[in-house]
């Protein structure tokens, strides 16, 4: 069954080959009309019914989360009310192989009635949908993998590609950011892995920020007050001049009985590794595993020390 299975995926990548070889004028017409020509008020409302629908309802959300706001009507609970979710400006994205079904027919009038904007994704200009469209986005008649060649599989699969090339080329057009993806994924790994810095460091009110001129031993009890592994040493500006950790105390005190009483300026590291508020927090972590330290120094740009972030902090954050 391995060659067959082989089978239905070869078909269903012809399938999006196909739709991808007929794209003209119209796609990039959809793109305008959905965003305004990048005015970016005009909510996508995505229809369908059976597989088509729950297609609609993948792309609905991948529009949502990609800055094009969106939500799925059914077509037969638009007919028993729930028209009334639709506003003037939206635009009807409707999905139909046939373009002939029932509870699409129907409701194509209420549509037009309204004077809303329809862009169809079916097979044929000339199927109801296809007369009754603004833009028509035509897949072709698409082989099905199915082996009696009539579940929806290719024809789906198809819808959904072309879903997500209209999802992705609405974010390139509006320039849309990691920073804006994390606004709207703000829990699970992908919204983590979008912060920066900024988002998961200790601020200097929880950092132990210390004069140059502290003794070790100050300085110490400064650290230990702060509760963490290090301090940052700041000149009188709160400029970062260097960083002192419990490794550098141990090594200290191994080689000079009176390290304690030395000017923090004297043992401190003037050159340690720092990171920027702007920096991606995944880039921190990596670059503590690679240098082998649990602790960084955070710099805004003017490099005046704002805070620490630290690799057990931010693994406990799931980043």
């Amino acid at each position: 069954m391995i060659n067959y299975a082989k089978e239905v995926l070869n078909a269903e990548i012809i399938a999006i080959k196909s739709v991808a070889d007929s794209l003209n004028d119209n796609f990039i017409k959809a793109l305008d009309l959905i965003d305004n020509n990048g005015k970016k008020n005009n909510r996508v409302i995505a229809c369908g019914i059976g597989k088509a629908g729950l297609i609609a309802r993948k792309i609905s959300a991948t529009l949502s989360s990609t800055g094009t706001e969106s939500i799925f009507l059914h077509p037969a609970d638009a007919l028993h009310g729930d028209m009334g979710v639709i506003k003037k400006d939206d635009i009807v994205l409707i999905l139909s192989n046939s373009g002939e079904s029932d509870e699409i027919s129907r409701l194509l009038p209420f549509l037009r009635k309204h004077k809303l904007k329809i862009i169809a994704v079916t097979s044929s200009l000339r199927s109801t949908l296809g007369v009754q469209a603004d833009i028509v986005l035509e897949i072709g008649s698409l082989k099905e993998a199915c082996p009696l060649g009539i579940a929806p599989t290719a024809t789906t699969t198809a819808m959904l590609a072309l879903g997500d090339a209209i999802a992705m080329a609405l974010m390139k057009r509006q320039n849309f950011t990691i920073a804006d993806y994390a606004k709207f994924h703000p829990a699970g790994s992908l919204g983590k892995k979008t912060f920066t810095v900024a988002e998961v460091m200790r601020g200097a009110d929880a950092v132990a920020m210390i004069s140059k001129k502290t003794s070790v031993q100050d300085a110490i009890k400064e650290i230990s007050t702060a509760r963490a592994g290090a301090g940052i040493i700041i000149d009188n500006e709160g400029k970062l001049l260097g960083i002192f950790t419990d490794g550098d105390l141990r090594r200290g005190l191994i080689n000079d009985v009176d390290f304690l009483e030395k000017p923090i300026e004297d043992v401190m590291n003037s050159n340690p590794t720092k990171v920027s508020i702007s920096t991606p927090a995944v880039e921190a972590v990596e670059l503590m595993r690679e240098k082998r330290i649990g602790e960084l120094p955070v710099i805004d740009e003017n490099n005046k020390a704002v805070g620490m972030i630290d690799l057990k902090g931010i693994l406990a954050e799931g980043i």
